[in-house]
């Protein structure tokens, strides 16, 4: 199994766990209240799934969606050009020590409970559970 940057084969630490949850909570309200000074940001409504944190906690990764799916590279960019600002809020708000370097991906979350979705619907699978 590759590792994965985020985990060093044991899964996040429970400060990880704290710091990237009071992050994606921050970051949501921020982009929720319009704080930034960028009006192409502002007028997106951004769900914030989830922050990942590297163990040393100076990066954060956040996995966004825009409402409704629609414009996702835009919401990448916009958030990408913005981080400064971002992370300077985030630290001020959030209280942390450190402000992490944030990174901005796509929440592909919701397309993998659709296609799990669409595979309990199919004949051959629902026959399979029912036996």
């Amino acid at each position: 199994m590759a590792k994965n940057k985020f985990h060093d084969g044991h899964g996040p630490s429970q400060r990880q766990l704290r710091v990237g949850e009071v992050i994606r909570r921050t970051l949501s309200d921020i982009l929720a209240r319009g704080d930034i000074h960028d009006p192409e940001l502002n007028r997106l409504s951004i769900t914030v799934g989830e922050v990942r944190t590297s163990p040393d906690l100076k990066i954060a990764t956040a996995f966004v969606l825009p409402l409704g799916g629609r414009g996702q590279d835009d919401v990448i960019e916009l958030l990408a050009r913005n981080k400064g600002e971002l992370r300077r809020i985030i630290g001020k708000k959030a209280g942390l020590k450190f402000a992490p370097d944030l990174r901005f991906r796509l929440d592909e979350t919701f397309d993998r409970l659709d296609d799990t979705r669409r595979m309990f619907e199919q004949d051959a699978v629902r026959r399979d559970l029912e036996e």
